[in-house]
């Protein structure tokens, strides 16, 4: 794969990491989910969080990383 599409790939990812800790957001403290769905609702609410933070840091550390060597290359030429 190569590093534009990788990079792009990175990307959509961290995009999906904060949409998810947005609608995790959004159900807890807007939509009250767990006042009508109890600790279901709570999980449900909770997992977006999670999943939503294991998806974009994760990638931005990695993002960075491959922003420095890049700029590395670029210096030494």
């Amino acid at each position: 794969m190569s590093e534009k599409k990788l990079i792009t790939l990175l990307k959509i990812v961290i995009v999906l990491g904060l949409c998810l800790i947005g609608l995790g957001y959004y159900l807890i403290n807007v939509a009250h989910i767990e006042q009508s769905m109890g600790v279901t609702g709570m999980m449900i609410g909770g997992s977006c969080y999670a999943f939503g933070i294991i998806l974009s840091l994760p990638t931005k550390m990695y993002l960075t990383f491959i922003w420095v060597t890049a700029e590395q290359r670029q210096k030494q030429k």
